[in-house]
This record gives structure tokens, sequence and C-alpha cells, in this order.
């Protein structure tokens, strides 16, 4: 049970930063004429998280939710004007925990194990 728990936590994790990153490529031009705001953050302001709940449907803020739990223990160890470098470390911090270090710990407590 725990490990679908975490292996669900890790899909949540990838499956955001691919729209993620989506997103990016779609407004890569109109980012070039504007300044990025704070959209994409990973833990956005109330007015943004707004904004962003209209922008994205239902399921696709679903995941963004999801995921906004999920690195939020993390989110603040990574200080960078760059979208991609506070999406993706948060990202890799996450999928460390709740994959591999989630998967050593259940490996650990299974009994006949040790």
């Amino acid at each position: 049970m725990l490990r679908a728990v975490g292996l669900a936590a890790c899909a949540v994790l990838v499956l955001s930063f691919v729209l993620f990153a989506v997103d990016e490529a779609r407004s890569g031009t109109q980012a070039q004429r504007e300044k990025l705001g704070s959209e994409q953050a990973v833990e956005p302001a109330p007015a943004d998280e707004g904004a962003r709940e209209q922008a994205h449907s239902g399921p696709r803020e679903l995941i963004d939710d999801v995921n906004d739990v999920l690195v939020t223990p993390f989110a603040g160890l990574v200080d960078s004007d760059s979208n991609w470098v506070s999406r993706g470390v948060p990202l890799a911090i996450g999928l460390a925990l709740y994959g591999f270090g989630l998967g050593l710990l259940l490996n650990y407590a299974a009994p006949g194990r040790r």
C-alpha cells in the first residue's frame, strides 16, 4: 500500500513537471516579450493561484495542487529566477524522497529481508 502511495506521488511529480514544460514551450515566445511572473512558482501566491486555476482545466489544477503539497517541504531550498530551476530541483528532491527513499525504507522494513 505504501509503495503504491510512493509511486503515485512520483507519478504526480513527473506529470506536473511535464505539464509545466509544455506550458513553458507554448509560452516561449510570449515569455521573451514579457517577463514571466510567479504563475509557475512552486508555491504560488493566492492571487497567482487564482489566475492559474482559471488558466488550467480541473484535472490539471488538481495535479498542480497535489504537486504543490508534495514539494512544499523543500520548495524553499531553491532561490532562483529560473522557473526551470525552481521547479526542477524540488522535482529531483521529491523523486529521491518519495521514490527512492520510500522504496528503500519499505525494503528495509519488509519481514524476512534482514
